[in-house]
This record gives C-alpha cells, sequence and structure tokens, in this order.
C-alpha cells in the first residue's frame, strides 16, 4: 500500500489541536464580551445600596406628596432645545427658581448630561441641548418653594432630536 492512498490516522495531537483551538475561540469571545460591558456601563444605580435603600420609604412619601398637588407637567425636546412648563390643578403656571434636565442613557454613563434651564416669557423653562438619537431617562428638578424639588422622571426615545 502506498503512502499516497494511506487515510491519514486521527491522532492525540489532533484532538489537542481541535480543544486548543475551541477553548481559545471561547476565550476570545469572552474577553471581548467583557471589554465592550465594561466599556459601556459603569455597573452603579447607586453609590450605596444601602443608604438607597433607607431613603426609600422617604422618596415614596415625597412622591406620594407630589402625586397629590396635581400639578401637570409638559416636556419638549426639539431643533436642539429642551423646554419644560409646570402647570398648577387650575392650570396656572408654576414658575421655578432654579430649574435641571438630567439626560442619561439607561445602560451606559458616557453621554449623561445636565443643563440648567432658564425662564422665558411664557412660563416655560428652556435651554439648548445637544442629544444623540436614541432612548434616554429624562429626570427634572424643578425648585417651587416645596420642602423638595419637584421630580419628573421619564423614559423617552429621540428620533431626528425630537421626541417620539
Amino acid at each position: 500500500m502506498s503512502t499516497a492512498s494511506r487515510q491519514r490516522e486521527f491522532t492525540g495531537w489532533h484532538m489537542l489541536a481541535i480543544m486548543v483551538a475551541f477553548f481559545s475561540l471561547i476565550i476570545i469571545v469572552n474577553l471581548t464580551m467583557a471589554f465592550f460591558a465594561r466599556s459601556s456601563w459603569t455597573g452603579f444605580v447607586v453609590e450605596n445600596t444601602y443608604v438607597a435603600s433607607q431613603q426609600f420609604n422617604e422618596k415614596a412619601a415625597e412622591g406620594r406628596a407630589q402625586a397629590a398637588l396635581g400639578w401637570k407637567t409638559e416636556l419638549t425636546i426639539a431643533n436642539g432645545t429642551v423646554s419644560y412648563r409646570l402647570t398648577d390643578k387650575a392650570g396656572n403656571v408654576v414658575t421655578p427658581k432654579r430649574a435641571t434636565v438630567s439626560f442619561r442613557r439607561p445602560a451606559y454613563a458616557s453621554e449623561d448630561e445636565e443643563v440648567v434651564l432658564s425662564g422665558r416669557g411664557d412660563g416655560a423653562m428652556v435651554a439648548p441641548v445637544a442629544v444623540r438619537d436614541g432612548l434616554w431617562i429624562v429626570e427634572m428638578h424643578a425648585e417651587v418653594g416645596l420642602e423638595h424639588p419637584y421630580r419628573d422622571v421619564r423614559r423617552l426615545k429621540l428620533v431626528n432630536g425630537a421626541i417620539q
């Protein structure tokens, strides 16, 4: 029998090469995924979970008191401007002493931004803003003379620079 017609034999070296290639691929994929996970999100939701758990009931009470006011909010994001307006139960404009809007991405902090709003003649608070399209958590804080700032949090999708 000639060597050309003999079939190649599967040896331990072949199995070793297959195992090394397989586990090398697994390790490379895991390292790649770990790199992207680490570079895209800090993992922090709150700085100190114990302190946050202790403040939960207090924040829930603040939310109930705020809801009892019956105030309405109007948020507009378009043409590079964010506009926010508060009205009371009777429809009268509530003018905050100071108001801020925080833009946060749901999964990572690299694009987070906070803008300070300034008053406009019609009672709205406005500021220029340049945020990319996509999902955002938008949190408004308005100091209106209450014990705690009026807080409004929304999860929005921006398309072409405007709320969809």
